[in-house]
């Protein structure tokens, strides 16, 4: 019985159960015969003695001076054609008139006779002369109202269980069709828990649930399970801290669109296609999604484990059924993090080799003017290149206090002047004795990443600009805000992919690598996901103005608040992110 799966235990049970109630079910169907017999007995009986009582002969008989003489042929012509074991006509004194057996005439009648004394019709059960019997006893009014004698009809208890005999095959015929019906509702049952269970015991589901919850809460990885419809049914602990979800995993199916989930992750989730690898940002996060189809293996008749071609071939095999969606949730953010300081690094590596190269251009003019032994002129030289790099370093370090972001520039302006592009910073508005506390890394993905966009977004106009502003200002409620804004006299981008360019793997360089929102596995679109994570981080806000208009392209806007407590962004700024 341990070993029985809950298939077989239900299964068993219920037959049980079924063959108790199919008997239980016969005796009441006996019972309530054996009581239909008795009580139409009675009142057949009833009927015949109440004729034979109103019968003038009966009345008229029992006044003579041999009422038996007249009364016996009567009653046995009435006992045969009623098809009753005995009709009793007597004297008030129980004195009999007839009898079945005639020598039982003229003794004292065996039974209750006080109720049909009194004037009243009613039925018995009797041991009598002939045996146990079921009678009616009738009592004969005179002309003056008076009981003048008594009327007994009945059939022995024999011949009554003859006739509730009669009605055994329905009643067990009856019992063996509910049985049947029950036990064949149960083997349904039995086949469809069978199917849905994998034939598990009790114990084994039991212990199934158990590891699964338990694994389920404590995977480091976050977990969704949605239904066919895209409602969120359970989730983990880890998922609920990725996305924001109120703790606990379960209770009524929700819509994953309604959690407030970004529009790309909540239409994955809702949608239920297949992913790998796919990237979506859910706040300041950067989330590694895969999703897949939950599926049940297809079994052959319900028993799993069968397979085409092996035992039972022959059998149909059920199609697999779809349950919904599994998708797991890897928090990408520090990765991707350092993704963003390579790429930063990256920047400044370039920026610094074009410096490299144009300060090795430098010193060939020196080395040439000194050979030419025009020593003042290499002197002039050497001292107005040197003032003009140091003053852009000043200035910025002076505007913002960060060394780094100062660096930055210095190396970029170098790079743009070897790309023949016009690159203008801004500090007019971003003197501030103010420390702003911004991180340098995430100034360095902010800026670079920016500049170099804005680099490549002019690279075929005849006459390449390149705008870096920045400012340090206060808004109305004392909150220091650093804003960064960087744009260029590009193409601008086209409105379709206005929302889509902060996606990872979104890129506008190569139409041949644009790649849709939450693909992995390209190096392009990179950078201004990390710009937008960087800002968030930081606590800010990133608009974009596409632009598109001539001589007028991108500009990014990025407002810094100090200290990063909340995010700060105009009202109605064009493509806010």
């Amino acid at each position: 019985m341990r070993k029985w799966s809950l298939a077989s235990r239900l299964l068993m049970g219920q037959l049980v159960f079924l063959i108790c109630l199919s008997l239980g079910l016969s005796l009441a169907l006996y019972l309530q015969a054996e009581r239909n017999s008795y009580d139409e007995t009675a009142e057949r009986m009833l009927s015949v003695a109440e004729t034979v009582a109103a019968d003038p002969f009966v009345l008229e008989s029992t006044a003579a001076a041999d009422p038996s003489a007249a009364l016996q042929p009567f009653a046995k012509a009435v006992m045969d054609a009623a098809h009753i074991d005995f009709l009793t006509i007597m004297a008030p004194d129980r004195t009999r008139f007839t009898h079945r057996s005639e020598d039982e005439i003229g003794k004292a009648y065996i039974g209750t006779v006080d109720r049909a004394l009194a004037g009243q019709s009613f039925t018995e059960t009797y041991s009598g002369t002939l045996g146990p019997s079921v009678r009616a006893i009738v009592p004969v009014f005179g002309p003056d109202g008076g009981v003048t004698a008594l009327v007994a009809a009945g059939i022995t208890v024999d011949r009554v269980a003859i006739a509730r005999n009669a009605d055994l095959p329905v009643v067990f015929l009856t019992s063996l069709g509910a049985l049947a019906c029950g036990a064949l509702a149960s083997y349904v049952l039995s086949r469809y828990l069978r199917r849905t269970t994998r034939d598990h015991r009790p114990d084994e589901l039991l212990g199934m649930f158990t590891f699964y919850d338990s694994a389920l809460h404590s995977l480091r990885e976050g977990l969704l399970l949605l239904n066919n419809d895209g409602e969120l049914v359970l989730y983990n602990d880890r998922a609920a801290a990725l996305l924001g979800l109120p703790p606990g995993g379960s209770g009524q199916p929700r819509d994953s669109r309604s959690l407030g989930l970004p529009g790309p992750l909540a239409d994955l989730l809702h949608g239920g296609r297949s992913a790998k690898d796919e990237f979506h940002f859910a706040g300041d996060r950067i989330l590694v999604v895969n999703q897949s189809p939950a599926v049940a293996p297809p079994v052959r008749d319900g028993i799993p484990g069968l397979r085409p071609g092996g035992r039972g071939g022959r059998r149909s095999v059920r199609a697999p059924k779809r349950f919904g969606t599994v998708t797991t949730l890897r928090d990408h953010t520090d990765i991707e993090a350092l993704t963003g300081e390579l790429q930063s690094m990256h920047t400044l590596t370039d920026a610094l080799q074009a410096q490299a190269h144009e300060h090795a251009n430098r010193l060939h003019t020196l080395v040439s003017l000194i050979e030419l032994d025009r020593h003042g002129d290499a002197l002039e030289f050497a001292t107005r290149d040197l003032a003009l790099s140091q003053k852009l370093a000043d200035d910025v370090v002076a505007a913002v206090g960060d060394p780094a972001l100062a660096a930055l520039l210095t190396a970029k302006s170098a790079q743009a002047r070897e790309r023949a592009i016009r690159l203008d910073i801004d500090l007019e508005h971003a003197g501030s004795a103010v420390p702003l506390e911004v991180d340098p890394g995430e100034l360095v993905t902010i800026v670079g990443n920016l500049v170099d966009n804005a680099f490549d977004a002019v690279a075929n106009v005849p006459e390449p600009e390149v705008t870096a502003r920045f400012a340090v200002w206060e808004d109305g409620e004392g909150t220091t805000v650093f804003e960064i804004v960087v744009e260029d006299n590009g193409p601008g981008i086209p409105e379709v992919n206005t929302e889509q360019i902060f996606h990872q793997g979104f890129s506008t360089k190569d139409p041949k690598a644009l790649l849709p929102p939450g693909t992995a596995g390209s190096m392009r679109g990179i950078g201004l996901p990390l710009v937008r994570q960087a800002v968030l981080r930081l606590g800010g806000s990133l608009c974009l103005d596409p632009g598109g208009q001539p001589g007028c392209g991108a500009r990014f806007t990025v407002l810094v608040p100090r200290p990063a407590a909340r995010p700060l962004a105009p009202q109605g700024a064009p493509g806010e992110y």
